[in-house]
């Protein structure tokens, strides 16, 4: 269906896109984030439908969505995401950039040869010049390092960040899937040079709660405001998967994210009475799971991906109930650990 130049009208946003949105800040900085973004993961690739992705984006900015989170190897290819985002950018969402934040990221391969891959210098000036060039942009609000590099020292990483920073290409500058003690280090490190950490993004949701070892505690201690991905387990934490496996799930169609064996029967009792609660609670599974991670004061913000405004409609109307009963959460956490 592919990407093409057709307008679907003139885009004007919403007037009351602000009223009803909540927005937690980020750490202890001036940053303030919606409490829902959305992450151009998926649905954002060359081989995407165009005025799907656009309607995303419009959907998601008209409710107070002011957060689109991409990263250099966003596609397919590698870089679609970003380019389609431009296209979009520039037809949409120009006159509205001064109350955009527009993230980018590098880290995972990218180009090929020793300088496109992991943590150099080298690698994250030039993929983010390249991100920009991209976008249409010529700074993105937030740049983070995808992930920690065990070859690179730390001093070189926080340093390109530090520099990014400097010159103007990046606000503020995060890390993303960094274990506590290295998130420690990173934070010093910047604060060293004078850069503040501002934000973690790690992968957390109630079937994967590693950050909860160690890495929340970290960031409240440092004032780091953090933004978690894949809330939804992969769509294991939707009404998707409660019967077993349907054929057009992505657990069959692409392996790559979501393994078919992952989902056994004993998981999916789990969801089915996750949905219970959610269904007593007037939410679908996939806003409660979506509550349950805002419920954390540290969390800023969680990053949905989506296929189409629908959806976006669906997680963003998660924010109309954040609030658990102490019964609630003793019930969800008895069924998760389970």
């Amino acid at each position: 269906m592919g990407f093409d130049n057709q307008s679907i009208g003139n885009y004007e946003a919403e007037e009351n896109r602000y009223d009803t949105m909540p927005y937690r800040r980020c750490g202890r900085s001036g940053l303030l984030l919606p409490a829902i973004s959305v992450g151009l993961w998926h649905n954002f690739g060359h081989s995407d439908d165009f005025t799907n992705a656009r309607e995303i984006l419009r959907t998601a900015f008209d409710t107070g969505v002011t957060h689109f989170d991409l990263a250099n190897n966003y596609g397919p290819p590698y870089g679609a995401a970003e380019e389609n985002f431009g296209r979009i950018f520039e037809k949409d969402f120009r006159p509205y950039r001064d109350e955009l934040i527009i993230s980018s990221k590098a880290g995972w391969d990218m180009w090929p040869g020793p300088y496109g891959n992991f943590g150099s210098k080298k690698y994250l000036i030039a993929s983010l010049d390249q991100s920009l060039q991209r976008m249409g942009l010529d700074y993105v609000d937030i740049f983070y390092h995808h992930r920690p590099d065990p070859d690179t020292p730390l001093e070189e990483t926080m340093g390109a960040l530090h520099q990014i920073v400097q010159q103007g290409k990046a606000l503020y500058v995060g890390i993303s899937q960094y274990p506590a003690e290295l998130t420690r280090q990173a934070a010093e490190i910047l604060q060293q040079m004078g850069t503040k950490l501002c934000i973690h993004q790690p992968r957390y949701s109630m079937m994967d709660r590693w950050v909860e070892d160690g890495l929340m505690d970290e960031l409240g201690r440092q004032g780091t405001g953090a933004i978690a991905f894949s809330p939804l387990e992969q769509g294991i934490l939707t009404n998707k998967y409660l019967k077993g496996i349907p054929e057009e799930s992505r657990a069959v169609k692409d392996g790559r994210y979501l393994q078919k064996e992952k989902i056994t029967a004993e998981l999916v009792d789990k969801v089915q009475r996750l949905n219970a609660i959610a269904k007593e609670r007037g939410q679908s599974m996939a806003q409660m799971a979506i509550a349950w991670l805002l419920k954390d004061e540290r969390i800023t913000s969680v990053l949905v991906g989506v296929s189409s405004s629908k959806q976006m409609l669906d997680n963003v109307k998660t924010t109309e109930n954040l609030l658990f009963s102490e019964g609630e959460l003793s019930e969800i956490e008895k069924i998760i650990s389970s």
